[in-house]
């Protein structure tokens, strides 16, 4: 059984690595929103420039 030139396992390998790596790029994103406004508050007040 085939769907677009793929077997049906290869599907599965797709769909096993779609769902593993959105969950982990959610993850990843907010870690690094987190981490530049933690960088960027860090940065007033270190050279006078407070805003």
């Amino acid at each position: 059984m085939t769907f677009l030139s793929l077997e049906w396992y290869w599907w599965l390998m797709v769909i096993a690595v779609l769902v593993i790596s959105i969950p982990l790029k959610i993850r990843f994103m907010k870690w690094w929103g987190r981490r530049r406004q933690e960088k960027k508050e860090g940065e007033y007040g270190k050279w006078g420039n407070d805003e």
